[in-house]
């Protein structure tokens, strides 16, 4: 398997920051990236389902498969440096309750933290970490 990939929302300042944010506490490069509008997105997610509807911000393929919304930022979290993992304490909340918070923060990103006209372009050193 290779390794884990996160998707996210390339025009997204929110989702931008939070991939640097990933990038940086992530030492050991164990998280690749993609983002959501890109062609490479689209082929990894068709492999894990059929469904249309995906949230447009985040997606964690992992060897446990496809996961969205606040379980894929637990997942992640759960592989950074620092205190960080100890948020995956929250995965005990049921998805559903978790994903309120998540949804309400997903719904407003562009209107709190704005959007870009193009997906991001990671920098010489990062491109390898990005399909």
């Amino acid at each position: 398997m290779n390794k884990p990939l996160i998707l996210f929302d390339g025009v997204c300042n929110l989702c931008n920051n939070s991939v640097t944010f990933v990038i940086e506490r992530d030492p050991s490069a164990h998280f690749q990236f993609a983002a959501l509008q890109s062609d490479q997105a689209a082929e990894r997610i068709a492999e894990h389902t059929n469904k249309t509807a995906l949230p447009d911000s985040i997606v964690l393929i992992d060897e446990k498969g496809l996961h969205t919304r606040s379980t894929a930022a637990l997942r992640i979290a759960r592989h950074l440096s620092g205190l960080w993992p100890l948020l995956y304490i929250f995965a005990v909340i049921p998805a559903p309750i978790r994903d309120i918070v998540y949804d309400w923060i997903a719904r407003n990103r562009y209107k709190w933290f704005g959007k870009e006209d193009s997906c991001m372009l990671p920098t010489p050193e990062l491109q390898q970490r990005f399909l």
